[in-house]
């Protein structure tokens, strides 16, 4: 059996930082990671999506953090293909995608920020969350191909938006995909009301990882604001439902990670607390909660030192420190 790691979509969210869940002494940027990594095994960086990481960041993130612990990093918008801000742009450079200059520097300022965690042991995947619009086809199986390439030796996590991938004509095609190049599939927990909205699929797609993010059922997913799209608070049966997917997870592959990403106030927190308490079998206790796994196993070694290719090809492939 696998190891399963509960933990959040992020850990520096303003309205679970203004929401009273950090106690006094312990608001400031490192209390609030250190006060976190007692209570949760993993959690993921969002803040990598909207700003290249930076390597101080990742150094100091991996200091304050005990052995075992680990850090999903979503990839940086460019990467994914999401329309990018030139602001957060290095050096000055356009926020273009179709250039290999522009896409060479971007990659390598990218896996420089990242190699502090990789070091450390501490880089528990790289999230590569494609946007709607990324159907199936031959140029996004082109862009996976370019993404494995300049990634080899990462662990990596893809979550597609789009429900075609997962349709039954074309699932089996999907997995197979996904591991041709080693990449984890994303499974979803969502609203089913809408026309976007992704099944509640469970394939293991590499024997080292499988990844669960709950974002939530809010049916204001896709239109409404942030506050709107991820204002939901999970019932412990909901949360009851995914036991056996999970565990079933974690009978394939070596680590499952069940990310909560209904970040709005203190829902994600609470949520993966509870998580936890069912797959234990225990019952919360207001003194807090231990980080649990369901079975022990020792921190992961690093990987070798990913090189990306700095490719000449045309193809487009919250917030800071604590």
């Amino acid at each position: 059996m696998g190891e399963i790691l509960v933990g959040t979509c992020s850990w520096t969210d303003k309205a679970l930082v203004a929401g009273g869940w950090y106690p006094p002494g312990r608001r400031d940027a490192e209390g609030r990671l250190r006060h976190y990594a007692e209570r949760f095994g993993v959690v993921e960086v969002d803040s990598s999506y909207y700003a290249l990481p930076g390597e101080r960041n990742s150094l100091l993130w991996a200091e304050r953090t005990p052995d075992g612990f680990v850090f999903d990093v979503k990839a940086f918008s460019l990467l994914t293909g999401h329309p990018t801000r030139p602001a957060v742009m290095p050096d000055g450079l356009p926020a273009d995608p179709r250039d290999p200059r522009v896409l060479d520097e971007v990659w390598a300022r990218f896996a420089a920020g990242v190699e502090p965690l990789r070091r450390a042991g501490r880089l528990g995947s790289v999230l590569f969350q494609f946007p709607p619009w990324f159907r199936p086809g031959r140029r996004a199986e082109a862009f996976l191909a370019e993404c494995a390439a300049r990634t080899e030796g990462w662990p990596l996590a893809v979550e597609f938006r789009h429900p075609s991938w997962w349709e039954p004509d074309r699932a089996e095609g999907t997995v197979a995909l996904l591991a041709r190049y080693g990449m984890a599939a994303v499974a979803v927990d969502m609203t089913q009301s809408l026309p976007s909205s992704v099944p509640p699929v469970t394939p293991v797609t590499s024997p080292r990882l499988a990844v669960v993010r709950f974002h939530g059922r809010s049916t204001a997913w896709g239109t409404g604001s942030k506050e709107d799209r991820f204002r939901y608070a999970y019932g412990e049966d909901e949360l009851a439902e995914w036991l056996p997917r999970v565990r079933a997870m974690a009978g394939k592959a070596d680590r499952v990670h069940v990310l909560f990403n209904n970040c709005c106030g203190d829902a994600a927190v609470r949520a993966a607390q509870t998580m936890i308490h069912l797959l234990d079998g225990t019952r919360p206790s207001a003194a807090g909660v231990p980080r649990a796994r369901s079975a022990p196993s020792s921190p992961p070694s690093p990987d070798p030192r990913p090189t990306p290719a700095r490719s000449s090809s045309s193809s487009s492939s919250r917030r800071a420190a604590g």
